[in-house]
């Protein structure tokens, strides 16, 4: 049987930055989609576009809040 691999956190926070980075550009992308073709994009699909992108800034205050955490754990485990 394998050992499991050690929990190696060293770079969560850059990850997380990453995946922040990800899902802005994924909310501009959506947001310029519905800005061009919204004319085309009926009511439901541009609330549900606005809706999404509501999910992703709830996403993100989430991100932002493990960065946080997880400097903290650094600095502590330093």
């Amino acid at each position: 049987m394998e050992k499991p691999k050690p929990d190696d956190r060293s770079n969560n926070a850059e990850r997380i930055e990453n995946n922040i980075g990800h899902t802005l550009q994924n909310m501009n992308e959506a947001r310029d989609f519905e800005k061009a073709h919204a004319e085309e994009l009926s009511q439901e699909d541009k609330q549900q576009i606005e809706e999404k992108n509501q999910r992703r800034e709830r996403a993100i205050e989430g991100m932002r809040e493990e960065i946080k955490d997880e400097v903290n754990d650094q600095q502590n485990n330093s």
